[in-house]
């Protein structure tokens, strides 16, 4: 259950090995020893990262877990540094899942996200991008459509199927009665060679001529349907309307422009807002401008016009700012829904297309089995003519007992030959039916993955939300917070609660924002099952814990993953797991790590 892994110039590290045991592993050292440059090693190893040491070209990493051995070569060229070998992770969207929910490096995006209080909807769902939902939904679609046709085939064998049975039974009994008429005419009735030999011509030919009858009969019921159906997939196509026009594709562009102009003035509001609020709520207004304290008031120069104000003028201002970005919030919504509403748009124009081909297919298919079985009906009733024409002329030359049998022989051979053609179908259309129960349980499994596939992102949603609650709650009971509760809204905004009422982010102490970071990863990490990619975690960069609660969140972390791997100082202590020593590592120096 060991993992081992070999480092050569990757991020800090020269040259250093170590294994990991399940559970806890603490990488623990003083600065500057390589405890992140390891973490960067594993991430490497797992395919989410790819780091070289500074000023090195070739670069090293052999990971050997129970599951698989992994061995990457990091090669810098003309600056980019290209790997070679297949990382643990394979697939984009374990990459990452991985990267997001079990990374957590001071870097990690959502903890980043959460620090700066960010909306966390883009981290937290970016994995289902990875996904291909839409794709994976039309593909589905197209494999239902053709089981859709094979049901129908076999729901319409078996309505066939009572009345055909009767017409194999009632042709046998046909042939029986037909063999037995020849045995009579045949008893007591002597002819001649010639009239053997006429016979047996005038049999054939008559035989002929009925299998070309009935292969004429056939065919012309296979063209009526083929044109029918042939004149159903015309109408269909002429029914399908696509918008041709390139105003939506224009539309969208454009929607998405406005979605990222007023995000970015949201950015700049929100940035001048928390920096005057801030500098109002610490009342460190000396920092910035000059201020008069007077026993009737402060007044304060204002740092933007140079104007002479007071305090409650700044704070009315500061409010119209607030208010300001809660329009352009309301904005930045109207622009989503747009963009949301022009990408429907451009599907549905996209999947009217991938009808439309489908059905011209379809109507080439029927256009080219119509002509086929045309110029076999024409071939028919040539043979028709011939065989009708040889029978007239052999009929004249029998007598009219030799006519009677000939007659009895061609209808047997005309109904022997029915028989055969009608028990060919009966096999068929019995097979055909057998499938049906088989075909609607195939059909319910892809309507289930289909509906799976359309909910999923909600679902998704959801339990990242919930998770995110639940952990909450948990942690509550850990850590003794200076916030009572928090939760994700619909939106994927952060709340967070104090003494009964919505607290600004900004005032959560560091430890407290790490915590809340940590929390939200988890969410993401229980809602996409990332344990089922990799079975491990990776922590760094705490430092702004206490050491108390620094041990609390390990131990927490340890009850989600096999391998806990994270970094800490050695004043730290770590609990029970094993110590991970650096100090055998060949590092680069400080100031190399400073140059890089």
């Amino acid at each position: 259950m060991t993992w081992k892994i070999d480092i050569e110039n990757i991020a800090g590290i020269y040259e250093g090995s170590a294994e990991l045991e399940p559970g806890l592993n603490a990488v623990k050292g003083s600065n500057w020893q390589g405890k992140s440059s390891f973490i960067e090693a594993i991430k490497t190893g797992l395919g989410t990262t790819a780091t070289l040491t500074e000023g090195k070209d070739h670069g090293h990493v052999r990971l050997e877990t129970p599951e698989k051995a992994v061995s990457l070569d990091l090669n810098r060229t003309n600056g980019v540094v290209n790997v070679e070998g297949t990382p643990y992770l394979e697939t984009k969207y374990d990459i990452a899942r991985t990267s997001l929910f079990a990374c957590l490096g001071e870097q990690n995006e959502i903890r980043r996200a959460v620090r700066e209080g960010q909306n966390l909807a883009d981290v937290l769902l970016r994995p289902l991008d990875f996904q291909n939902i839409d794709v994976q939904i039309a593909d589905l679609k197209a494999e239902r459509d053709g089981i859709d046709s094979e049901l129908a085939q076999a729901r319409e064998a078996q309505k066939r199927l009572p009345g055909l049975q009767e017409r194999v039974t009632q042709l046998e009994t046909e042939v029986d009665d037909l063999r037995d008429r020849r045995e009579e005419l045949s008893t007591g009735n002597a002819t001649e060679d010639r009239a053997d030999s006429v016979q047996s011509e005038l049999s054939q030919a008559q035989a002929n001529r009925s299998q070309a009858e009935s292969q004429i009969e056939r065919l012309t019921q296979t063209i009526d349907r083929v044109e029918t159906r042939l004149e159903d997939h015309r109408s269909e196509l002429e029914d399908i309307e696509i918008d041709e026009g390139d105003s939506v594709e224009s539309e969208l562009a454009d929607a998405r422009s406005n979605r990222q102009e007023v995000n970015r003035a949201l950015e700049v509001l929100q940035n001048v807002y928390s920096a005057n609020e801030m500098v109002l709520e610490e009342d460190q207004l000396d920092l910035i401008t000059t201020v008069d304290r007077e026993l009737s008031g402060d007044s304060v120069v204002c740092w933007t016009c140079d104007s002479t104000v007071d305090r409650t003028d700044l704070e009315n201002r500061l409010d119209a700012l607030g208010e300001k970005i809660t329009e352009k919030r309301a904005q930045l919504e109207t622009h989503r829904d747009r963009v949301e509403e022009l990408e429907a748009r451009r599907e549905e124009r996209a999947q009217a297309r991938r009808r439309k081909r489908d059905v011209e297919t379809k109507i080439e298919d029927l256009e080219e089995k119509l002509a086929d079985r045309k110029q076999s009906l024409e071939e028919a009733r040539d043979r028709f003519e011939r065989a009708d024409e040889r029978v007239e002329a052999l009929s004249d030359a029998v007598d009219e007992t030799v006519d009677a049998i000939t007659d009895v022989e061609s209808e047997i051979k005309y109904r022997e030959a029915e028989l055969k053609d009608a028990r060919t179908e009966l096999d068929e259309l019995e097979s055909r039916a057998d499938q049906i129960e088989l075909l609607e349980d195939e059909r319910e499994e892809i309507q289930d993955e289909i509906t799976a596939l359309r909910n999923r992102k909600q679902e998704i949603k959801q339990r990242a939300r919930d998770e995110f609650s639940d952990s909450i709650r948990d942690i509550s009971e850990r850590f003794e917070t200076g916030f009572e509760s928090a939760h994700l809204t619909g939106g994927f905004d952060l709340v967070v609660a104090r003494d009964g009422r919505e607290a600004n982010l900004e005032a959560l102490s560091e430890g407290e924002l790490e915590l809340i970071g940590f929390i939200a990863a988890l969410a993401g990490y229980e809602s996409f099952g990332v344990d089922e990619a990799v079975p491990i975690m990776l922590v760094d960069g705490v430092g702004s814990l206490a050491d108390e609660n620094l041990r609390t969140l390990v131990e927490y972390l340890d009850d989600r993953t096999e391998y806990l791997v994270f970094t800490t100082y050695p004043e730290y202590t770590t609990g029970d797991g094993q110590t991970i020593d650096p100090t055998n590592w060949s590092v680069a120096s400080r100031d190399a790590i400073d140059a890089a």
